[in-house]
């Protein structure tokens, strides 16, 4: 066949630059723009691909900008399909007009298979078997199913009219038109047919003595005995294992209690070892009496005794303290902090006067402990407040860890920080109760009823001094900070506030206020009733100033000013005249009104002023003893010299009266001098 010119002549080229390429010295760009030009094809295919190819750019391609080709354009692919209409609506008989429909069909068919099998009575199938020669109602009784018919690629029809060829369809071996030679068996009726699986299982009758049912009846018993020997054999197992367990356990109920037994002990002798280790302190707790006194003109001194501290509450603050009114040596110390940008866990801890270097209870906490109240009949119950608002007691007779109540926010629990919590008298069933104060302006009453404590709120705290009903009164409401109970009277309490107030308040009148002081321009730390003068009460607050009040009179009996802010305030419990203060400059100051008036009988700095700052001070029920807690986490022991206990010297022949109503008298006395100025003027 003849090749076109154009071909014969681009052969021709070829061959002409193939011969002359050994001979020309022309460079390679030269020579390609040449060929580019005159459309012929060199035949280098080397110099084509380790040349660069420049890219094509069409016409009319969109130009982006550097921000628009680096700008992210996020495509969410929903299952919704985008061509399902949205507008259909349909006629509502309900409302007799027409609505559109929210639900719409998305699915979307992409692929559609005609299946081969075809209904026997059909007409298709009728059509098929009279083609293919089947003897009608064939039926497989071999494999005792319905025969199905493949219908041949040749009878399916083509969209164009015509059909398929048949020298495309592959034969297969169990197909119709293979088995068309064959006879086929009948086809039975569909809707009468039943599988073997499908019917009920019928077992032949018990016929002869050496039939099936006497073979599987023994085999039936053998199986039974078999599954009771192993049932033995476990049973034994386990109780031999039982009894290892059993001694197991003897083993170590037997160590403890040994260990119990031993533990008693090696605390005594762990008391013991401490006290030969400080006998000096120990000899000057028991005996030492300052005679120096006797020429320092009613002046006294504070002598330091021991100092507790526990490694793992170094960083935590003294927030609390309570001697135990049962053992006189036991005392409780609350841990928390009074930084309120860094709180976190608190500690519950207990020391005694007879060994100092390890605490005797020690419970840690969640939250930081803000204040503690131990019984005064049972001596083993600790009532607890803590800063996120919770409320618990602790039985040191109980195992474990954990309090034995605790307020939760379904029971009632503060919304805000416990500032004081005391215990009350029982009530009529018997049951124990304690009462707290927070910040949220809620003074509350728990009682211990079985597992749970059950609230009653006392009193609401209220800027107007009426607690008013409604939203009105969350926003009224004023942050309590302390408070103390009336030693007689029950239902007469004290509150101080933020704000600098003390309310007088009953709990069987809880509408308003019996009375409100103006007491300090700061929030009032501490409100304590005198132990022996029914009318009298001591108050501090970081003003500076610690005063002393008749409740009957709105103004202060005594002010003292101790330029410093004061941390807490004590009445000693043998002299209704002495009471003692703490500072934040580490100072501690003891008054005794019938010795002095207007100034402290003792000040004494006990810590570096710049470091530690002095936080609560309590007095020991029958000794002479102090302690002082600071925000380092210490508690140090002191003990008053004669001149801070001084009684009145007895004539000779004559008694002098003991008792509570002489102490009595003593603050009366005093209290009659500043009276008698105000009556005199009205």
């Amino acid at each position: 066949m003849p090749l076109p010119n154009n071909n014969l002549g681009a052969s021709v080229r070829k061959g002409s630059i193939i011969q002359k390429l050994p001979v020309a010295k022309l460079t390679k760009v030269s020579s390609k723009k040449k060929d580019d030009e005159e459309g012929v094809d060199t035949g280098d295919g080397l110099d084509e691909w380790s040349g660069g190819k420049a890219l094509t750019k069409p016409a009319g391609q969109l130009e982006l900008t550097e921000a628009e080709l680096k700008e992210e354009i996020t495509r969410i692919l929903t299952a919704n399909n985008p061509h399902a209409p949205q507008n259909i609506v349909r006629y509502s008989f309900k409302e007799r007009s027409y609505k559109s429909t929210s639900i719409v069909d998305q699915l979307a068919v992409h692929f559609v298979l005609e299946g081969s099998l075809l209904h026997q009575d059909s007409d298709e199938a009728r059509r098929l078997r009279a083609k293919e020669s089947l003897p009608e109602g064939s039926y497989d009784r071999t494999k005792k199913r319905l025969f199905s018919i493949t219908i041949p690629d040749s009878a399916i029809p083509v969209e164009d009219g015509g059909e398929v060829e048949e020298g495309g369809v592959e034969d297969r071996p169990d197909s119709v038109a293979s088995k068309t030679d064959k006879q086929e068996p009948k086809l039975t009726n569909q809707f009468n047919f039943s599988e073997r699986a499908s019917l009920t299982l019928t077992n032949p009758l018990r016929v002869g003595r050496d039939s099936i049912w006497e073979i599987y009846d023994a085999y039936v018993e053998e199986l039974q005995k078999q599954e009771k020997n192993k049932e033995k054999q476990k049973s034994v197992q386990s109780r031999k294992h039982n009894d290892k367990s059993k001694k197991k356990m003897m083993l170590m109920e037997t160590q403890s209690d040994d260990i119990t037994k031993v533990a008693k002990a090696s605390k005594i002798f762990e008391r013991m070892v401490n006290q030969n280790t400080f006998d000096d302190i120990a000899q000057d707790f028991k005996y030492f009496e300052d005679a120096s006194d006797e020429f320092r003109d009613q002046k006294g001194t504070l002598l330091p005794l021991w100092k507790f501290q526990y490694d793992k509450a170094r960083r935590l603050s003294v927030t609390a303290l309570c001697w135990n009114k049962k053992y006189q040596d036991l005392f409780a110390v609350g841990m928390g902090s009074y930084d309120f940008s860094k709180q976190g866990r608190g500690m519950l801890i207990f020391y005694s006067l007879k060994n100092s270097a390890f605490p005797e209870y020690i419970y840690p906490t969640s939250s930081g402990i803000l204040c503690l109240d131990i019984h005064e009949q049972h001596s083993y119950l600790v009532a607890v407040g803590f800063y996120d608002g919770c409320v618990a007691v602790y039985n040191l007779k109980e195992e474990g860890l954990e309090p034995v109540y605790k307020s939760t926010a379904k029971t009632g629990k503060h919304t805000d920080p416990v500032w004081q919590v005391r215990w009350q008298n029982d009530d009529m069933d018997s049951n124990h109760n304690f009462c707290s104060v927070s910040s949220d302006g809620r003074v509350v009453s728990w009682t211990l009823v079985k597992n749970e404590l059950v609230f009653t709120d006392i009193i609401r705290l209220s800027l107007n001094g009426t607690v008013s009903e409604g939203p009105d009164s969350v926003q009224q409401s004023t942050c309590g900070t302390s408070f103390d109970f009336h030693k007689q009277i029950d239902y007469l309490f004290l509150v101080g506030t933020e704000e600098g107030k003390i309310h007088k308040c009953s709990k069987t009148y809880s509408s308003q206020f019996l009375e409100t002081y103006n007491a300090h321009s700061m929030a009032v730390d501490t409100v304590k009733w005198n132990h022996f003068h029914p009318k009298v009460f001591i108050s501090c607050s970081s003003d500076w100033t610690v005063k002393i009040w008749d409740h009957t009179i709105n103004t202060p009996m005594f002010t003292f000013d101790l330029n410093a802010a004061v941390g807490d305030v004590a009445w000693s419990p043998y002299s209704s005249t002495v009471f003692s203060a703490v500072t934040t400059d580490g100072t501690v100051h003891v008054f005794d009104l019938n010795v002095n008036k207007y100034k402290a009988i003792c000040q004494q700095q006990v810590v570096a002023k710049k470091k530690t700052k002095l936080t609560h001070i309590e007095f020991n029920p029958i000794y002479p003893v102090i302690i002082l807690g600071n925000d380092r986490g210490y508690v140090t022991s002191l003990k008053l010299s004669p001149n801070l206990r001084k009684k009145p010297k007895a004539k000779k022949g004559q008694e002098l009266p003991k008792g509570p109503e002489v102490e009595i008298a003593k603050m009366e006395k005093l209290l009659s001098f500043l009276r008698e100025p105000e009556r005199s003027t009205v």
